[in-house]
């Protein structure tokens, strides 16, 4: 690139005004930002969904070679003609005080009734920039796949969770075949499918893969 990149610091908000509070919020902006070339500043009017941050967890039994999942109901998937019972990693919303590690391992144990052995952050990613300012770190987090069974959630949060144990090269092959279509757990497995071998390494299981 020849051309330095804009900064953030340049970026001019004239205005935010909270235009819906309820379970979420939506914020209005009205900003100045510098052009890619150079030439003044880009007026714009946008709307930010507020929807807090998060933190995800793919479950791993790497002795077992065993992926867990969640499959719970999601309005959003409902209101685009998705079917709404979408197959996820394990999430929570990180509340102020906290950190994320502490939301994965909370979260963990009511979604899916494990406790994590071991914790490894894969990373940060924006959800949906373009209207929203959510962020989710990633984790993988290393259980034993022979607690991963049964309902859970929390009823006071309307929370009905289903738990999936499947071998690791079956739940890889959900990306392919469309039984994930939530983008945090498209990575997750693909993340997976990378660093699989080396993840078991690290966590001390040798031999080949689906050993």
């Amino acid at each position: 690139m020849d051309r330095a990149r804009p900064k953030a610091e340049e970026i001019e908000v004239l205005a935010r005004q909270t235009v819906f509070q309820g379970f979420f919020r939506i914020d209005r902006y009205r900003l100045r930002i510098p052009r890619f070339d150079g030439k003044g500043k880009l007026a714009l009017d946008r709307e930010v969904f507020e929807r807090g941050h998060a933190a995800a967890v793919l479950l791993y039994d790497a002795a077992r070679d065993r992926v867990g999942l969640v499959e719970q109901f999601r309005p959003g998937a409902m209101a685009a003609g998705v079917y709404p019972w979408l197959i996820e990693t394990v999430a929570g919303i990180v509340e102020a005080g906290e950190t994320p590690e502490r939301v994965a391992a909370r979260e963990t144990e009511e979604e899916a009734g494990v406790k994590p052995l071991a914790l490894h952050r894969i990373g940060d990613f924006m959800v949906s920039p373009g209207g929203a300012s959510e962020s989710v770190r990633l984790f993988c987090a290393r259980v034993d796949s022979h607690a991963l069974d049964g309902l859970h959630g929390l009823a006071e949060e309307g929370e009905d969770i289903r738990v999936l144990s499947l071998p690791a090269e079956e739940a890889i092959a959900l990306v392919d075949s469309g039984g994930a279509v939530n983008a945090i757990t498209v990575i997750a497995l693909q993340w997976l499918a990378l660093h699989r071998a080396e993840i078991r390494k690290m966590w001390g299981v040798g031999g080949a893969e689906g050993a």
